[in-house]
């Protein structure tokens, strides 16, 4: 099964995992990828050979902070530059993170879960992070194709 209760399988966050860390093989990025169903609790967590001890938490806090929101944790920046106490607040709670590389994951227009990567640049995790969630809507489109659904479609954060 695809998706589970409106939560990503446990499939499809090996599926997303894997295509971050493939990604980020590619362009030589020693990264941890983390990937949480729509309640926030882990279903895949891999870490590259030699990337940083810290990344393997930074990644779970990123999707954490991803999918209690729905946004990706870069969008933070922008939505509290005008609001320096509220971004003091915010930073110092425990899990939040807020700068990128936590991508939400929707599917059929529901937050599904949510993807987390560390350990490269900001740039470069959200980049990991959204060839998970690309390989995901791949996935999703495929199997709509061969299961159509009613009005439904899937996208991210970044359509």
């Amino acid at each position: 099964m695809f998706v589970t209760d409106t939560s990503l399988s446990w499939q499809s966050a090996l599926l997303i995992a894997q295509a971050a860390i493939e990604y980020a093989e590619s362009n030589q990025l020693k990264v941890s990828v983390s990937v949480l169903d729509r309640h926030g609790n882990p279903l895949s967590q891999i870490r590259i050979n030699h990337a940083a001890l810290p990344c393997t938490q930074i990644s779970a806090d990123k999707a954490y902070t991803a999918v209690s929101f729905g946004f990706a944790t870069k969008e933070w920046n922008s939505r509290l530059e005008a609001k320096p106490s509220l971004l003091h607040g915010l930073s110092h709670q425990k899990r939040m993170v807020l700068f990128a590389g936590g991508e939400p994951i929707y599917y059929h227009d529901q937050l599904v879960g949510a993807i987390g990567v560390s350990g490269a640049s900001e740039d470069q995790d959200a980049a990991c992070a959204n060839a998970g969630v690309a390989a995901f809507q791949q996935q999703a489109i495929q199997q709509s194709r061969a299961m159509p659904l009613h009005g439904s479609h899937c996208y991210s954060s970044h359509e």
